[in-house]
């Protein structure tokens, strides 16, 4: 399928089905539309009276248009308020628009939707990863894959000029997210520790990136007692990855750390009936992203030295596990009380932040699978976003808002830590019920010293039940765009 920008309007675009955006109670046919409507014998406004079409937000129309018309088709999509408009909003109306031409069977579609913030190759941008992720299928453990071949030839993105480099910087992006997804989606027998280290050794092989990849012995010898100390139980030998993008003359130098548990049991504090376990092959999601991020900033390759850090393992249950109650030292010297086994995504961070902090980095974005209570927090749609860095969290929060991916910034209240500290050790890995992700966000800050750091907490968002935006069901690939467009606002 090719996708492609050109001059051509609503007006004098020909091919089987256009495709036309509507805001909220926005729908009379004046202007250009009049003469659309009729090149189209009227077709549009009867569209529009009979189905009673509205443009709310969701609402979506396909008719067959008279054979004699340039057009054999109409897809109508509603943006919802014009005030509430945005870039997922319009990323979320190009998905709508693209499964129903899969639907329909359509060879050539014309898309005419407003621009966001009047920038043609934003647009453009934004329409192609709305496209592309709605029709992404992912049928690799299928053996009679249901989805029927996309038959979509030929996308054109009207009134917008050619925007070349918008789309394929799309493309690549794109790329990376669905790397992500499919991280995400396999099951844990199919994604372990040792194939992240593949998968890291296939990306620095095809683009050019730095690996380093240190196991048991090299993770002894820098003191990594909190990740070694999760990683005790599992069969399958712990991996810490760290991939590295590094430009000739960069301007900025970061990390992205994510959290790579490619199955949590919960340890000796097991996960119970009804507790999703059967879900846990995703607690991998940060790690998932992180390298999903790699994938499309090698690809666009920005002026900014970029270091990706994945500390791999499994959770596990065995007679070498570590128990509640056991005290493991980090490898900045901190002492951690383990009252809870399955706290263990921020044991595997504490580590992982400790040496993305050694390379001299001028920041650090961590993002984990973390807590449940952050999903109780803000649902299933919103990531939590912790940093006592205002210029950072403002600076995530902008490439969020450009993205189409939503994070909201939680407190970071020092007194929570009350709840952490331990008799016995420096701090506990988990703290009350109550304030739950703040105090974990609170516990990787104790990791460091005094880089700008964020952590952003996205165990909702990395999975979807059903279709939602431009997400199919499944894994989401979330949050890859927002790390992109972080890394690139720092060069624009």
């Amino acid at each position: 399928m090719q996708i492609r920008g050109t001059d051509y309007t609503a007006l004098t675009w020909q091919g089987d089905a256009l495709a036309l955006g509507f805001f909220e109670n926005a729908t009379e046919i004046s202007g250009d539309l009049a003469q659309l409507d009729d090149r189209l014998e009227g077709v549009l406004r009867e569209l529009i009276e009979e189905k009673e079409f509205k443009g709310k937000a969701g609402q979506k129309l396909v008719a067959r248009v008279g054979s004699k018309t340039p057009v054999k088709k109409l897809i109508l999509v509603g943006l919802g308020e014009i005030e509430k408009f945005n870039s997922q909003v319009l990323g979320d109306g190009a998905a709508a628009i693209a499964r129903l031409a899969k639907a329909e069977k359509v060879k050539t579609l014309g898309i005419s939707l407003p621009q966001r913030e009047h920038d043609p190759a934003a647009t453009a941008a934004i329409l192609t990863e709305g496209i592309l992720l709605a029709l992404h299928q992912d049928n690799r453990f299928k053996s009679d894959p249901e989805d029927k071949e996309i038959k979509l030839t030929t996308v054109e993105l009207l009134g917008l000029g050619e925007q070349t480099m918008a789309i394929s910087k799309a493309e690549k992006i794109v790329s990376g997210v669905i790397l992500a997804r499919e991280m995400v989606a396999a099951p844990a027998n199919e994604v372990t520790p040792l194939t992240f280290t593949e998968i890291a050794t296939d990306l620095a092989q095809t683009y050019g990136l730095e690996l380093e990849v240190l196991g048991q012995s090299e993770c002894e010898a820098l003191g990594m007692g909190a990740f070694l100390g999760v990683a005790k139980a599992s069969d399958l030998p712990p991996q810490f990855i760290h991939l590295t993008y590094r430009p000739a003359n960069p301007t900025k130098k970061l990390a992205i750390v994510g959290k790579s548990l490619t199955f949590d049991s919960g340890g000796l504090n097991i996960k119970g009936a009804g507790s999703g376990i059967e879900t846990m092959k995703m607690d991998m999601g940060g790690g998932g992203a992180t390298l999903g991020a790699a994938k499309a900033i090698a690809q666009l390759k920005p002026n900014v030295e970029v270091h990706f850090i994945c500390a791999a393992t499994e959770n596990m249950i065995s007679g070498k596990a570590m128990h509640p109650g056991d005290i493991l030292t980090a490898s900045n010297g901190k002492t951690i009380e383990v009252n809870n086994t399955d706290a263990e995504g921020r044991l595997t961070l504490a580590d992982a932040l400790v040496f993305a902090e050694k390379l001299g980095v001028e920041a650090i974005v961590d993002l984990a699978t973390l807590t449940g209570a952050c999903i109780v927090a803000l649902g299933d749609d919103i990531g939590g976003l912790w940093s006592p860095d205002q210029e950072l969290a403002d600076q995530l929060k902008t490439a969020a808002d450009k993205a189409g991916e939503k994070f909201w910034q939680m407190p970071m209240e020092a007194k929570y830590f009350e709840g952490l500290k331990s008799p016995i050790a420096d701090m506990k890995n988990t703290g009350p019920r109550a304030g739950g992700s703040i105090t974990a966000a609170l516990f990787l800050q104790q990791f460091i010293k005094e880089t700008p750091w964020a952590h952003l907490d996205i165990a909702g968002p990395v999975w979807t039940d059903k279709q939602n935006g431009v997400h199919n069901a499944g894994a989401t690939g979330y949050p890859v765009r927002t790390l992109v467009q972080w890394v690139l606002g720092l060069v624009e």
